[in-house]
């Protein structure tokens, strides 16, 4: 079993990155077998949103940071940057000779951005052939993802089956047997949480409406104080189902935890004011361990280039026989 996930440094990860996924690709280590789980910074994906070198590379390194820092093991992970591994924007250039323009215009992704007015550049059109390439190249079985990004994985096995069927006269599709690309399994993580921001939407970079996963104590408190809530008093009756501030509570209590606190909103008699509180206080006790522990490996970015650098090497490693295959099924190498 092969694990692979990626994760843009376009911001600084926030509460929704980590309870949407990095919380369970943490856990997930122990469940499967050494080196079963590649986990990578994905700057080549974030070159169609941040435009500044440096701050790209601050924000890499920030995320080597961060996933370090909640316990991402190197000798049971392999963690490394995108950009790293080169020959994934060979096998991305390889796969998009295949990949027809219909599919591209139904992602929706795409289909998302340009109806909100973003201009489309090449990068968020052709971007599914690079996470295609992402996942390909190391043979990845499973890809871990929420139900609304199932896509992005069906995407990959119809452009796998694509390739295979043009170059591979063994393969079999049912099957998958005698390509030279492997057919990934989307693997659901069920667990998964939508996490509101302080205005009520999905917390998300672009909204800048997030809690961030790392924040200085003013900025947790400042960002949680804000989360909206509707104007009822303090005596009166509130729906916990439709309170933001208890959606994002809720995910630190424990089953005893979630349903007294979901006594106190419907008996009234508590003002929005205590679950604020409360979950400032949760942030702390989940967080303040893995923040100091940041810190620390902040001061010291050679452990970290060298755990990305091993990575990188491992990647590399893995991903050549993927692109050799490929090359030799569809003409380009000379052998």
């Amino acid at each position: 079993m092969r694990v692979l996930s990626g994760l843009k440094p376009t911001n600084r990860p926030h509460l929704g990155n980590y309870f949407g996924a990095m919380r369970q690709f943490v856990s997930m280590q122990s469940a499967h077998q050494t080196g079963g789980n590649f986990y990578f910074i994905a700057n080549l994906h974030a070159l169609d949103q941040v435009r500044n070198a440096d701050e790209l590379r601050e924000l890499t390194t920030g995320v080597a940071l961060d996933y370090l820092a909640l316990g991402l093991d190197p000798s049971n992970s392999t963690l490394f940057v995108q950009s790293d591994v080169p020959e994934v924007s060979e096998l991305m250039w390889i796969l998009g000779a295949v990949t027809p323009m219909a599919l591209l215009e139904r992602m929706h992704a795409y289909k998302d951005a340009t109806a909100k007015g973003r201009e489309a550049d090449f990068g968020l059109f052709a971007y599914p052939v690079l996470m295609a390439a992402d996942i390909l190249l190391y043979a990845s079985t499973h890809v871990p993802v929420g139900q609304d990004q199932k896509q992005h994985v069906e995407f990959t096995r119809d452009l796998a089956v694509k390739f295979n069927m043009t170059y591979c006269k063994g393969f079999d599709p049912q099957t998958g047997a005698g390509g030279a690309l492997t057919l990934p399994e989307p693997y659901i993580l069920e667990d998964v949480a939508v996490v509101p921001g302080t205005d009520g939407q999905k917390m998300s970079k672009s909204y800048n409406n997030g809690i961030p996963l790392f924040g200085t104590d003013k900025e947790w408190e400042k960002t949680t104080s804000r989360i909206v809530t509707d104007s009822k008093g303090v005596e009166e009756p509130k729906d916990p189902a439709t309170c933001n501030v208890f959606q994002i509570l809720k995910l630190f209590l424990n089953d005893a935890e979630r349903a007294e606190m979901e006594a106190r909103y419907r008996a009234g008699g508590m003002g929005y004011g205590v679950p604020k509180k409360m979950l400032l206080a949760k942030i702390h006790e989940r967080f303040d361990g893995p923040r100091a522990k940041r810190d620390d490996l902040a001061k010291n970015l050679d452990h970290v280039r060298k755990v990305l650098d091993d990575g990188a090497k491992v990647a590399r490693a893995n991903g050549r026989a993927t692109l050799d295959a490929v090359q030799r099924a569809c003409g380009v190498s000379r052998s």
